[in-house]
């Protein structure tokens, strides 16, 4: 803890002093609360560094904001994560007490929404990662937020922004079994049981992440009122969350989102769930942990590819590639992500090349093989003569060879499967001779065409992801870069 400052003086009329700290310059006002107001400053020494200063009025505070405030110093001291803003020192003199911190330049995850009305859902994704991160590391450290909103969470930049969770005021160390009674947190973004119960413990927190994530997709939060008796009215209210009409969210994103907002306590998902739903994707989110796994996955695929094993060397590739597209993200110097981002194209190049040589190839040539097919199942027609089901299984084998040809492998495996059914059925009780032979050596070649026909779609849908990571991204900087609604 620093020294005490002694650049401002007391006055009689203590509103009126100015707040000042010797080592800082302020600037803009950039926000202000019932006992707070938070300047922009510059270190007026080394390297000019921009600070956010709290500057908290001591003779506004009371017992409660007293301790509020004590809470808040606490906690930021301990904890230290990169989507948690920063406290970097605080001091005091006769008049106010400073909290000196991370300076964030894209203001609050609310003004971010309000310029831009209504966030896609993959950016929707990315900054619910942050919060999720965050979550992980407070949860790890026994500690609930109790007043999670908009308004607390700041964004490090308006061009690629971070999201910062700020302001623990009302954060609370949890024990086990750990319940609280007092009003905490903003009405529109408070749990049901806050107000209608009184009785509340850390799942208050996600239900108002569930808030946070309705007003990034839809512009609005769920019990947006125009009164406090609207809102009020609305929260006792039983009637589950629903969402707006005419906007389309994923089934994974719509899942979450109605997990999160679960009136009751006990119907609402679990933290344990919540991090590992598949909305988020935890495992793919940027991170350090992405590169060594991709790297990983790359060795084995070019062993794989090396002994001849295409369809696992292809699974693999795109697996790593899955990885290395997060990595690029994460990581921060301009030349190794480039050099990320060639290697990953290679890797994908050689997947599509892998999947070219597996593609299903009739060969148009071989016309005695054909001719040969042909005159079987047609012996295998006039052997059935009568039986309805064992003529259509042929009919449709006929027309999966069509669609092989025409590249509809998807049509063609389900009249392949369809017509091998019917022919394994019949096999189980067929007698020995010619119509049995025939018709194993007809099921043999159907069974080999969607074999070969599955192992190619299966590898198809390989690098599916990559390509709409790679489709989001160029979307997100194209959002990103366009001039925000004017903010009102």
């Amino acid at each position: 803890m620093a020294r005490p400052s002694s650049a401002a003086r007391p006055s009689s009329n203590s509103l009126s002093v100015v707040p000042k700290l010797k080592e800082f310059v302020f600037t803009e006002k950039l926000g202000s609360g019932t006992y707070a107001t938070v300047y922009k400053a510059y270190r007026k020494s080394g390297s000019r560094e921009v600070a956010a200063i709290k500057c908290v009025l001591k003779s506004s505070l009371n017992k409660a904001s007293t301790e509020n405030l004590l809470t808040e110093i606490a906690l930021l001291k301990k904890l230290k994560h990169e989507n948690i803003v920063e406290l970097k020192d605080f001091q005091w003199d006769d008049t106010y007490i400073y909290l000196i911190m991370e300076y964030c330049s894209g203001g609050d995850l609310s003004r971010f929404i309000r310029s831009k009305r209504m966030l896609p859902e993959h950016i929707v994704r990315k900054f619910l990662r942050h919060i999720v991160s965050a979550m992980k590391f407070l949860r790890d450290n026994s500690v609930a937020h109790m007043d999670l909103k908009p308004q607390n969470i700041l964004c490090s930049s308006s061009s690629d922004p971070v999201l910062k969770i700020a302001d623990f005021g009302f954060a609370k160390h949890l024990y086990q079994d750990d319940t609280l009674h007092a009003l905490r947190g903003s009405p529109l973004y408070m749990a049901p049981e806050i107000i209608c119960r009184g009785k509340y413990d850390a799942r208050v927190d996600l239900w108002s992440i569930g808030v946070i994530l309705y007003e990034c997709l839809f512009g609005r939060a769920p019990y947006a009122s125009k009164s406090f008796k609207e809102l009020e009215e609305k929260i006792w209210d039983s009637k589950p969350v629903e969402l707006p009409y005419g906007v389309e969210v994923s089934d994974e994103c719509r899942d979450l989102l109605l997990s999160l907002l679960k009136r009751r306590p006990d119907d609402r998902i679990s933290f344990e769930q919540f991090f590992e739903h598949p909305f988020l994707d935890l495992e793919h989110a940027p991170s350090e942990k992405c590169l060594p796994k991709a790297t990983s996955l790359v060795t084995e695929a070019v062993e794989l590819d090396s002994k001849g094993d295409y369809p696992a060397a292809i699974k693999h590739y795109c697996e790593a590639v899955s990885f290395f597209l997060p990595a690029i993200r994460y990581e921060k110097d301009s030349k190794k992500r480039e050099a990320l981002r060639k290697k990953a194209k290679e890797y994908i190049n050689r997947a599509e090349e892998l999947k070219s040589q597996l593609k299903p190839h009739r060969d148009p040539g071989s016309t005695l093989q054909r001719s040969t097919s042909k005159n079987n199942e047609e012996e295998l027609v006039d052997l059935y003569k009568g039986c309805d089901e064992m003529i259509a299984a042929v009919k449709l084998s006929n027309a999966a060879v069509i669609e092989e040809d025409q590249e509809d492998y998807e049509l063609a495996l389900k009249h392949y499967e369809l017509a091998l059914g019917t022919a394994i059925q019949y096999l189980k009780s067929e007698q020995k001779g010619r119509r049995k032979d025939l018709l194993r050596e007809c099921a043999d070649k159907w069974m080999s065409h969607a074999e070969r026909i599955k192992s190619y779609l299966a590898v198809k849908k390989c690098g599916s992801v990559e390509e709409q990571q790679e489709k989001e991204e160029e979307t997100e900087q194209s959002f990103l870069s366009t001039v925000p609604c004017r903010v009102q």
